[in-house]
């Protein structure tokens, strides 16, 4: 096991389609504007890149909510957190067997463990097309395998750093609005929701079995503002189409861009604007007269 000053930096340990390793430079200069602050709240959490970065800077004094509404996603982060080693052992096996058909095994298979059912989260998700996080209406994992020469299924070390950093944190499975039986005035929250749409051909809300329409951008836009109006600190990212900037037209809105490779048509992958929103750092009020 290494020290503490020798362990890196933790990054993701999921590969995310819509993570935010792009965005950070522009999210941080968000969070720097935010600061101080008391706990901080991620209801998406997703691939965690806000929430590692921080605390790799060492930009959190308060404790760490994370939590989403996908059991699969959460069961990963609590395998690693409270079960590393064991995480990295089944890890090591997964690639030592990875081949096709050990792939679809590990696909259907239901193991009941912790440590087992994040090892094979993150070993379908390292070697699956894409590493892309969909499932059925039945919350079954249905991505197709991928045509990686060599992926790296295992890396032992920034699992570590990943265990190390989510012990000061609470994770759970939980809707998104239940953030609002936990926030204080001065917390900070961070919503990265499924985006909207911004063509038929991109829509990839459907990461757990429930999905994430209209309806629910609608609710989350009421959640955003309920927040705002307590004196929380909230930022949101959501890609640049009507609809959000309909919902989020009192706040504060930003645009900045990211690389997108999951659109099924080449020509139509790139940088895309997307959108930061912020109840924060206006004058006079969390939200606009």
């Amino acid at each position: 096991m290494m020290s503490d000053s020798l362990f890196p930096a933790p990054r993701p340990f999921l590969k995310w389609a819509g993570g935010k390793g792009q965005l950070l430079p522009d999210l941080l200069k968000q969070v720097r504007k935010a600061m101080p602050f008391g706990q901080y709240h991620e209801p998406f959490v997703g691939g965690g890149a806000l929430f590692f970065e921080l605390v790799a800077s060492s930009a959190l004094e308060g404790k760490a909510l994370l939590s989403d509404n996908n059991e699969s996603l959460v069961e990963a982060y609590l395998g690693v957190r409270n079960r590393v080693e064991s995480v990295i052992a089944i890890l090591l096996q997964h690639k030592r067997k990875h081949s096709e058909k050990h792939y679809y095994s590990v696909r259907s298979g239901d193991p009941k463990g912790r440590a087992e059912r994040a090892a094979r989260i993150i070993y379908l998700n390292r070697t699956c097309f894409n590493g892309l996080f969909r499932e059925n209406s039945k919350g079954e994992f249905n991505v197709p395998m991928g045509s990686y020469v060599n992926p790296l299924i295992c890396d032992g070390e920034n699992l570590r750093a990943c265990a190390k950093a989510l012990k000061r944190a609470k994770v759970e499975q939980r809707p998104f609005e239940t953030v609002l039986e936990r926030v204080q005035p001065g917390d900070f929250v961070y919503f990265d929701p499924p985006y909207v749409p911004v063509s038929a051909t991109s829509n990839f809300t459907s990461y757990d079995k429930e999905g994430f329409g209209e309806n629910a951008q609608r609710r989350l836009a009421e959640v955003f503002a309920e927040l705002a109006r307590g004196g929380v600190k909230v930022l949101l990212s959501n890609s640049d189409t009507p609809l959000v900037r309909e919902l989020y037209n009192d706040f504060e809105i930003e645009i900045v861009y990211a690389n997108r490779m999951v659109n099924s048509r080449a020509d139509r992958r790139g940088k895309i604007a997307e959108l930061l929103v912020r109840s924060f750092g206006l004058p006079g009020s969390s939200v606009r007269p």
